[in-house]
């Protein structure tokens, strides 16, 4: 065990008074949060800090953190029993680590794995969770930077890593607005997830406490796949080329417009897969298609028989568009073509498709220019210039498999993130 003393780290006086401000603002806070519809669910288990005991705590923001945990617990290999605590802050993320516990269960019985609501980060609240707590490593996932919690481990004496580890440039001029504060409080390791988040680290917690890894989403990428049992293939036409247009979303549903009446204007025959990424999007796309004098049906309809050639099939059912990457031509993926952030344009290149989206895709920066320039994916500047490519595909097509070899080379030299980390974690645990 860590004794208070052997670790502790003197917060000044600047610090401290600080924290108190941060503190009396979360008093401030706390009767508003119990309004908010998110917080108000296990608002009670968030403001009390009271927590089972653990050697290690990991805290995972939400559902993509959660699935980075689930990584950890699952390549795992302790030389002696542990107790494992996994705090998010989402009832999403609670839902998948539920799932991942009763996964590693199964696999591993040196691992007691346990999940909770992330305590509010008001410092009275985290000292008593740190307290209860008690563990041998701290370890926080990406950006799960919280100044109490920091705080409360610092003052025990805990060790604290940060895996897969990132910061943008524009968090990072907000944290430099009061560097000394967070290099005093910062994590004891930092795993980064790339050369420039590196650098963004280093420059507010110092370089000696940063290194790189590799990104841990990686390890969670399936590249084999099987599409022999397809469900979706008895209903398209097998002369006919299938577009899918992939997660949908309401801003850039304009443009998305324009590319159905391109594409069905230069490449006639195309078979259309278009997925809203929210359903409530469906009655107003119905609207716009019959504006547009565009041949459509449901996806829910194809029961009753094959989609035609040049028809829209308008898709209200949930868990299939990675069942239409895999008999797609060609692939648009949305969140793109508009400040959204991008959606996940890894699952059709898996499938031997290069994939099209727009300029916007910060969700998914973690994936790195070389998808573009090995011609795995293709980025664009609008929709006019998605449209342009996706015709020349569906007019062109190419061979899948060497495509899909690529694609599994690329993600499979880049896996390794979940095994560097824990024996990382295991060394702290162990030492």
């Amino acid at each position: 065990m860590f004794l208070p003393g052997e670790a502790f780290i003197m917060i000044s006086q600047k610090i401290s008074a600080a924290l108190r401000i941060y503190e009396s603002v979360w008093r401030w806070c706390m009767p508003f949060l119990r309004l908010n519809a998110r917080m108000k669910e296990g608002f009670a288990e968030r403001s009390a800090g009271s927590l089972p005991s653990a050697d290690l705590w990991i805290q995972a923001a939400s559902a993509g953190e959660s699935f980075l945990a689930w990584s950890l617990m699952e390549t795992l290999a302790p030389s002696r029993p542990i107790r494992v605590l996994v705090t998010t802050n989402t009832r999403q993320g609670l839902d998948i680590l539920d799932r991942a516990i009763a996964a590693v269960s199964k696999t591993n019985p040196l691992i007691t794995a346990a999940c909770a609501y992330f305590p509010f980060d008001r410092p009275s609240i985290m000292e008593k969770a740190v307290a209860c707590v008690e563990p041998r490593l701290m370890v926080l996932l990406e950006t799960e930077i919280w100044p109490g919690l920091l705080a409360a481990l610092k003052k025990n004496g805990r060790k604290t890593i940060l895996v897969n580890g990132r910061l943008t440039p524009k968090s990072l001029k907000r944290y430099l607005l009061w560097p000394s504060f967070w290099k005093a409080l910062g994590p004891d390791r930092i795993l980064a997830i790339s050369n420039d988040d590196a650098r963004r680290l280093a420059s507010l917690f110092g370089p000696e406490r940063v290194e790189t890894m590799p990104n841990i989403k990686f390890d969670r990428l399936q590249t084999k796949t099987d599409i022999s049992d397809n469900p979706l293939k008895k209903w398209l036409p097998g002369d006919s080329p299938f577009l899918v247009l992939g997660s949908v979303r309401e801003p850039e549903e304009d443009a998305i417009g324009l590319i159905i009446q391109k594409v069905r204007s230069q490449a006639p025959g195309t078979v259309i897969g278009l997925f809203p990424r929210h359903m409530h999007r469906i009655s107003a796309w119905e609207q716009r298609l019959n504006r547009l004098n565009i041949p459509w049906r449901l996806r829910s309809t194809l029961e009753n028989g094959s989609a035609q050639a040049g028809t829209v099939i308008l898709w209200d059912s949930f868990g299939e568009l990675n069942h239409a990457y895999a008999l797609a031509a060609a692939v648009f993926v949305g969140g793109s073509l508009a400040p959204l952030g991008g959606q996940n344009f890894l699952e059709p290149m898996i499938h031997g498709i290069i994939p099209v989206i727009g300029p916007f895709w910060d969700n998914f920066a973690w994936v790195g220019d070389d998808v573009f320039k090995q011609g795995l994916a293709i980025k664009t500047a609008d929709g006019n210039a998605v449209a342009g490519e996706l015709v020349r595909q569906l007019n062109h097509p190419a061979s899948c498999p060497s495509r899909r070899r690529a694609a599994a080379r690329y993600m499979e030299e880049k896996k390794g993130g979940s095994i560097k980390a824990c024996r990382i974690i295991e060394a702290y645990l162990h030492a």
